[in-house]
């Protein structure tokens, strides 16, 4: 498994506020926390493994065998840099979870295939750039009075709008900018992201490993931290888990880790909003044995 002419069998990726982060602040200490949590579990199997920056100037990729990406989170604010990133160094190492699978996921048009090999997903249109149609005029043809606007390459709920009659004319000028140069998914809003919150199964290797349940602080349609969103511990029925299964097993080929983030939609059933591969957050914290799963879902994967 291991080629000792390399510096590292496995890079942990990051982004650069996350390497050293020299601030006492809660959600930095849970990357490096869980970062490392994944490191010793690499490590217990005798793999030399570093944690640097996707953008580290000085480290030349082929170094390592492979790379894993976990904390990037500043891709979507990056992406034409990341992506030519990504092109150049696929050439020089293999990626977890691998190039093409990132390719397909790093866009929610994702969605679409999906929905093809028969995956509920929330109802969605996508709108691409340079449409000459104003956002009321797309509203209305989409025949929902609740909605969320956001682009098809996002994280973090970076321009997640949600949508009503009486909101979308302030609206325009900031779609209008957004729609030049990227594409943009209206989908009609669920309830119950609200009323009982979002459920993350994580998977590795295929198999269902654990969950939690995302909720939205009072008054607010977004689970993520930086909006006040909770995270709290969730045990997923049987039924919860085989929708999960299911939706990994039309993936080809099967992610080493993947989350699918699931709610009830409108009308009371299973429904993916999300399926993440590149870096979601999975809670390692919440379930300390996840690590050993992904690893060895990740030496399963790669082989002797």
């Amino acid at each position: 498994m291991k080629n000792s002419r390399k510096k590292y069998d496995v890079v942990i990726l990051t982004d650069a506020r996350y390497v050293n982060p020299d601030q006492n602040c809660w959600f930095k200490e849970n990357i490096v926390k869980e970062d490392g949590m994944l490191m010793k579990a690499l490590e217990d199997k005798g793999l030399k493994t570093g944690r640097l920056s996707w953008d580290d100037p000085h480290f030349k990729w082929s170094d390592t065998r492979y790379i894993i990406f976990r904390s990037t989170w500043d891709y979507f604010e990056r992406y034409d840099e990341f992506s030519e990133w990504l092109e150049r160094t696929s050439k020089l190492v293999s990626m977890i979870n691998p190039y093409e699978t990132i390719r397909w996921n790093i866009d929610k048009h994702y969605l679409h295939d999906l929905s093809n090999n028969g995956i509920p997903v929330i109802p969605t249109v996508f709108i691409e750039p340079g449409e000459q149609r104003a956002l009321q005029e797309l509203v209305r043809d989409s025949d929902w009075t609740d909605l969320i606007l956001k682009p098809a390459v996002s994280g973090g709920a970076r321009h997640t709008y949600r949508l009503n009659p009486g909101n979308i004319e302030e609206h325009e000028i900031v779609f209008r900018e957004l729609i030049k140069t990227e594409s943009m998914l209206l989908q009609e809003f669920q309830n119950s992201v609200i009323s009982e919150g979002e459920i993350a199964l994580i998977l590795f290797g295929g198999k269902y490993s654990h969950s939690i349940l995302k909720r939205a602080k009072e008054g607010d349609f977004r689970v993520q931290d930086e909006f006040g969103g909770s995270v709290h511990n969730y045990e997923a029925s049987p039924e919860e888990i085989d929708f999960a299964e299911n939706v990994i097993s039309v993936c080809d080929p099967i992610p080493v880790y993947a989350r699918v983030d699931v709610i009830k939609d409108n009308n009371n059933e299973l429904s993916v909003t999300e399926l993440e591969l590149i870096e979601p957050e999975l809670w390692f914290r919440k379930y300390p044995r996840a690590a050993e799963l992904f690893v060895e879902a990740f030496v399963e994967f790669i082989g002797p």
